[in-house]
């Protein structure tokens, strides 16, 4: 029987109507994070440095659950600007291999029309499995 934890890192922002995370046995499921500073605000700048501070929210709740960049197993960008994002494609790939390596998950992007923060234009969900070391 599996007793499901909620991950709430500290350095989040806090978490409300929703878990940063939830570990399920070895999968941690990781609920969507924004640019969203631990203040509460969104980060200034585009696509490149929202998908930078989102990314690292994703990471750092998978750090909170015991987890490595390397236990990723799919990744889900939702995108107010597809076109925006793949012209900067070769920055954001530059900001994933400097936090996760040239390691890449099961991944989609998926167009959509406004995220829950109106300033927000990228949106990162994600499933990981911790593996034993």
């Amino acid at each position: 029987m599996f007793i499901n934890e909620i991950i709430a890192p500290d350095r989040l922002a806090p978490a409300k109507g929703f878990s940063h995370g939830v570990k399920a046995g070895d999968t941690v499921y990781l609920g969507g994070q924004t640019a969203l500073t631990k203040d509460g605000v969104i980060v200034d700048g585009g696509v490149v440095d929202q998908f930078r501070q989102a990314l690292s929210n994703v990471l750092e709740t998978l750090r909170e659950a015991g987890g490595r960049p390397e236990d990723l197993v799919t990744l889900t960008i939702y995108l107010t600007d597809v076109d925006d994002y793949m012209a900067h494609g070769r920055e954001i790939g530059a900001v994933w291999q400097e936090m996760v390596g040239k390691r890449y998950p099961a991944m989609a992007g998926i167009g959509v029309s406004q995220l829950w923060q109106k300033e927000a234009v990228v949106e990162i969900q994600g499933v990981a499995v911790i593996q034993s070391r």
